[in-house]
This record gives structure tokens, sequence and C-alpha cells, in this order.
């Protein structure tokens, strides 16, 4: 998890002075991970540090918390009745607009526990991150709380803002590191409220912004248009990507496989569009495409993720 600063500046905006509550340190199992994080006001909240008790007490705390900052560590079983049998630590912190103004850099690194001077080990971890790129993640080090800002780590292209696009941008965009570039033929085909942090991108011809997209990226296609959907099949294998998949059915893309021949892909290639997308067995309703979809696309992140966690 990131350090969003937008998101804090945006809130504070909207209600005044925030408590930004994040999970600086934990031992055992836990409902969320170290840097997990959720935003308070009087009047409500965003995000989530795991739900159940220790969000609702951790709340409830946070709005009682006029200024500065307050380290507070919590057995989950013993002092909350979760079954989660870990300990966590709890940063929460007041923000209004000049401690959000005051925010810079690519790290978010301030003492949080008494320590001023800044540790040896927070110094070379910033210089990593300055001269080598290479971003840390959140740590409690010596009295410091450490978090990299938020970086988009996948770059999302949905193409088609009709029933299943609405849905998947629905599903999609509330997720952490995903950029969302939503792309149709016109502003009119987009819904009249569309998601924060999703970039709409109207085009007559939608086909002719493929060459924008980074290499990497992975798209969606899921348009009104049979030609299109070819089309942008067509582009993308010329252009390259990090993920495609294609709305249809088996027949559909059968033809499609023949037409991309034609055009002169290789077979090989062609192969690594994805169609149809999804989980047929979940049903064919909107939400239900997005569903099997994501978890589709999240499943290889999170197996990642998770063998990661086990060699560490």
């Amino acid at each position: 998890m990131s350090f969003d600063p937008d998101a804090l500046k945006a809130a504070v905006a909207a209600h005044g002075r925030v408590v930004r509550v994040v999970i600086a340190d934990l031992k055992g199992s836990s409902p969320r991970e170290v840097g997990a994080a959720m935003l308070v006001w009087d009047s409500g909240q965003s995000g989530t540090i795991g739900g159940g008790a220790l969000e609702f007490e951790a709340a409830k705390a946070a709005r009682g918390q006029r200024d500065g900052v307050r380290l507070s560590r919590h057995a989950l079983g013993p002092e909350l009745g979760q079954c989660c049998g870990g300990a966590v630590t709890l940063l929460s912190e007041v923000y209004d607009a000049d401690a959000v103004a005051a925010l810079k850099g690519e790290v978010i690194a301030r003492p949080v526990a008494g320590a001023v001077e800044m540790p040896l080990a927070v110094r070379r971890m910033l210089g990593k991150a300055r001269d080598r790129g290479e971003r840390p993640g959140p740590a409690l080090i010596d009295g410091w709380m450490v978090e990299p800002v938020v970086r988009p780590a996948r770059q999302f292209w949905i193409w088609g803002a009709g029933h299943v696009g609405r849905a998947m941008v629905d599903v999609l965009a509330p997720l952490p590191d995903l950029a969302i570039t939503w792309v149709d033929t016109g502003p009119e085909r987009f819904p009249e409220h569309v998601p924060e942090g999703v970039t709409m991108l109207p085009a007559a011809n939608p086909a002719d912004l493929v060459r924008h997209a980074p290499v990497e990226a992975e798209h969606l296609i899921v348009t009104y248009s049979h030609a299109l959907d070819l089309e942008l099949c067509h582009r993308l294998l010329s252009h390259g990507f990090g993920f495609a998949g294609l709305i249809g059915s088996a027949t559909k893309w059968a033809r499609f496989r023949s037409r991309l021949r034609a055009l002169g892909h290789r077979p090989e290639a062609i192969a690594r569009i994805t169609c149809p997308i999804g989980d047929p067995g979940l049903g064919k309703h909107p939400q239900q495409i997005a569903i099997g979809v994501a978890a589709q696309l999240l499943r290889p992140a999170a197996h990642a993720a998770e063998t990661k966690e086990r060699r560490a």
C-alpha cells in the first residue's frame, strides 16, 4: 500500500480536519497489511484498515483526536475479540490544508514517536529511492514512519462505456495501484458520474488512441461494435500490450482469429489475446462479467504477492 496525497487533499478540501489512520506495524495475522489506511472526519470516512472492531474503535478514536500524532498498539484477540490473533500498531495523524501542502517527495517520511533526528536506516532508504529508484515498502523504523507515495503499478485501458464497460469500471476503480483509462466514441457514451481517478477519453475513432497506450498496459475490449473490436485487436497486436481481453463467444473469437491472420498476424501473437474473458460460469449479467474479469486480472498479481510474502 502507498500514501495517497491527492485523496488526502481532496478529503481535507471537502471536510476540513481529517485524521489519517494507517497500519504502521503488525505482529502475527491481521485483517490488512502494513500501509493500509483510512481517512476519518466528523461525519464519515473512506478507505479501510480491515473493518470489524479494530476499524470501528480506531474511527471512533480518530473523531475524538483534535491534533497531533498518536501511535497505539492493539492486541486483536484479547482487546477487541477478533480472531486474527495478531497485534497491530496504528498511526493516527491529523491533517489540515497546511499539513497536506507540506507533504513533498515520492516517499513520505516523518517522525511519529519522539525521534526527531532521522535514523540512518531511513536516510539510506531515502537515498536508494532517490538515486536508484528503489521504492521502499511502508514501515515504522526507529520512531519514523516511511511510506511511498501512491504510483499506479498497472495501467488498465477499458474500451467501451456500455453496460459491461461501466460495470468493469465500477468494480476495478476502487482497487489500489490501478490507473484506468476509459475510451469510447463520444462524451455522451459515458455516465454522468465517473469514479475518481478514472480518465475518460472520448474519440471519434477510438482505435487511433492505441498508439498512446503504454506497451505494458492491460486492455479490456468491450465496445458495442464487432468491427471496432477487431480493429482494436489489430492495432494492439501491432503496438504491444501486457494483457488484452476481448468480450465475446468462442464463435466470435474463431472468426476474429481468422481475420487477424488475414491481416498478417502470426497465430502465436493472436493467442496472446484472451477471449472469452471472465468466468462464464458466473453468468452474463454485466456485474457478473465484471466480477469474473476482475478475478481473472487480479489472480496473477495476488499469486505473485503471496509468493513474495512466503519467501520473506
